[in-house]
């Protein structure tokens, strides 16, 4: 058990959230309270929860995408396209605060992210574009998209709703949260309990060996990036309706690389093939810990890039077996000479001299 525990993925990424936490603690005792307000939980660990839930969604789906022996750079775009989409619909609506503007605003928002997930998905299933190439045209041109949207202001809505999605409560806990789970535990259901998570496991170790045994890689790259946009547009209108405003320009940005951070730490290959999701909401959380922790600290917002790369080399050190071997035969002592004299033989003149090391006989047929 201790070797099957000390073997696991998840072991690092576990302790350095822990470790987060801890020194949270220190800086402030209070930090782990919680407290129940009108019958709302309320406290720094639900806000790191919340504030962390758009990026554990776009988390989720960049998961699949490396497992899939791709990437996807463009959740950032969506991110703002989806907000802006949301946002200037219901400001030009008649009346903002009717849940059908909301709900429709919601879906033609959502509606628009999974064609552009079919856009990424077209260019590298079907022409079989690289997909740093083909998400990359995307992640340029679809910040613009986004200020062609909002005309490059800042919209502001104001409709009750719309507020829910990204500041709302239900059963106690901030609606951002519960969304954030449920879609774990859909994608978990699926990939874990189904044949899905080992067909997509193949088509990113080996994509020929796969469609040579019969499997549709295309399909299973296809809906994967459909599934990432998905999840980036539910991201956008999150983080839309939390500030209940459209920032094109800062909505989103630098969101990507969160994401992959994450499953980086989670343990998933980005060679494709080998994911892990509980790995995925373990390194959002330590991302997003690690941002509360360096304001906590007082430290500059601007270095907060640096820390997070100092905490993703540390982890995944710490994960490469490479490196923990080294580690261990640094810590192993080496044996000890041995102090036997040499064994001698005597040859028939009567003269002694060392013998060679003796070797097994071999015996030859």
């Amino acid at each position: 058990m201790r070797n099957k525990v000390l073997a696991s993925p998840l072991l690092w990424p576990a302790l350095a959230l822990i470790a987060l936490l801890a020194v949270n603690v220190i800086l402030t005792p209070s930090f782990l309270t919680l407290r129940v307000q009108d019958g709302h939980l309320f406290g720094s660990l639900i806000d790191i929860l919340r504030n962390g839930a758009p990026t554990m969604l776009i988390a989720l789906g960049m998961t699949l995408v490396i497992a899939s022996r791709g990437i996807d750079l463009s959740v950032g775009a969506v991110v703002a396209i989806s907000g802006a989409l949301a946002c200037a619909h219901i400001a030009a609506a008649a009346d903002p605060g009717s849940p059908g503007t909301v709900v429709t605003a919601m879906g033609i928002a959502l509606g628009v992210a999974v064609a552009l997930g079919l856009w990424n998905g077209v260019l590298v299933s079907v022409f079989g574009i690289q997909p740093i190439i083909a998400t990359l045209v995307l992640m340029t041109a679809g910040r613009g998209i986004a200020l062609l949207i909002t005309d490059g202001q800042i919209v502001t809505v104001t409709s009750a709703p719309f507020k829910i999605l990204g500041a709302g409560y239900a059963f106690g806990l901030p609606v951002a949260i519960l969304v954030s789970l449920s879609v774990f535990a859909v994608v978990a259901l699926l990939t874990r309990c189904t044949a899905l998570g080992m067909l997509l496991e193949s088509v990113g170790i080996n994509p020929e060996a796969s469609r040579l045994a019969g499997v549709r890689h295309r399909s299973i790259v296809f809906a994967v990036y459909v599934f990432s946009a998905l999840c980036a547009g539910v991201a956008g209108l999150m983080i839309a309706s939390n500030i209940s405003a459209a920032d094109a320009n800062n909505a989103g940005l630098w969101i990507e690389m969160d994401a992959i951070l994450a499953v980086v730490i989670g343990g998933t290959s980005l060679l494709g093939g080998r994911f892990s999701l509980t790995g995925t909401i373990l390194g959002a959380l330590i991302i997003q810990t690690l941002t509360t922790t360096v304001y906590t600290a007082g430290i500059t917002p601007e270095t907060t890039l640096v820390f997070k790369a100092l905490v993703v080399v540390i982890v995944c050190l710490l994960q490469a077996p490479k490196f923990r071997a080294l580690l261990s035969r640094r810590r192993t002592p080496r044996p000890p000479a041995s102090t036997d004299p040499p064994e001698t033989v005597t040859n028939p003149s009567g003269s002694s001299q060392i013998s060679a090391p003796r070797f097994p006989a071999v015996v030859t047929t």
